[in-house]
């Protein structure tokens, strides 16, 4: 990070410039500091409505302190294919972890997300990413465990009979239609209100205009999922696998691609 942690004068610089509804671009500009170092660290204190510089120096301070006594046992870097700079990596994964978070993902179960989504290969046992990020098996656990009820990931088995997680094209487009389908249960709801309201009253009238706004965000959603769905499996120029890099010592290549 050019010129390295920042200052009090320039956390001051930053909520100043949330309070003019600057954008990130032109705050960072301003402080001569890369867009994504302003938005981890708003996203990171409270999110622009509730950013306050001195409370995120303290806090940051409290954050270095805890780390100074095992600084050695931060996320392990995996080795770095295609002429990638290790530190500009690691700065985009806290920064796409950040905004993941913002999205309402807890921190762990975001980090895991980060994880997967910038390793080549697609997918990581439980134990690579444990070793990755130098959490227990159960925190692990627990992430993937949030991630799959939201069909946000894939579970299978390689060659060696070890869970594989994976995340893969068309998981994006099953997570679409799963959120979009997660509001016909409201709707029901809302529908059962009116009856129980009385259909001409304003409590009834207001959970109908709810039920049939979801209703029709969900079959939009739906309907340009599947008109796009194509375009997830638009074929690039794969690198190469890299699996051959990661840190577990029992690394197999990923089971088969379901897509």
């Amino acid at each position: 990070m050019p010129g390295g942690r920042l200052t009090q004068q320039e956390r001051q610089q930053i909520a100043l410039g949330l309070a003019d509804s600057l954008p990130y671009a032109e705050i960072a500009r301003r402080l001569e500091r890369p867009t994504s170092t302003v938005t981890r660290e708003v996203m990171r204190n409270g999110g622009p409505t509730a950013y306050r510089a001195d409370l995120a120096h303290r806090a940051t301070e409290r954050r270095a302190h805890r780390r100074r006594p095992v600084s050695s046992r931060g996320p392990q870097s995996a080795p770095q294919l295609h002429g990638r700079d290790a530190e500009a990596v690691a700065e985009y994964e806290e920064t796409l972890t950040t905004v993941l978070m913002a999205t309402g993902l807890p921190k762990m179960t975001a980090r895991v997300l980060t994880c997967l989504f910038t390793t080549d290969a697609g997918s990581l046992t439980a134990s690579q990413l444990a070793q990755r990020l130098q959490v227990s098996a159960a925190s692990i656990s627990k992430a993937i465990a949030f991630l799959e009820s939201q069909s946000l990931v894939r579970r299978e088995r390689d060659e060696r009979r070890r869970d594989r997680y994976v995340v893969d094209d068309e998981l994006f487009y099953q997570a679409t239609i799963a959120s979009a389908r997660s509001n016909d249960q409201l709707v029901h709801t809302a529908r059962q209100g009116v009856a129980v309201l009385g259909p001409h009253t304003p409590a009834a009238a207001r959970l109908e205009n709810v039920a049939r706004f979801l209703d029709f965000i969900s079959e939009s959603i739906v309907r340009a999922a599947e008109q796009a769905r194509e375009v997830l499996h638009t074929k690039t120029a794969a690198p190469p696998d890299d699996t051959g890099t990661e840190t577990d010592t029992d690394t197999a290549r990923p089971g088969p691609h379901h897509g």
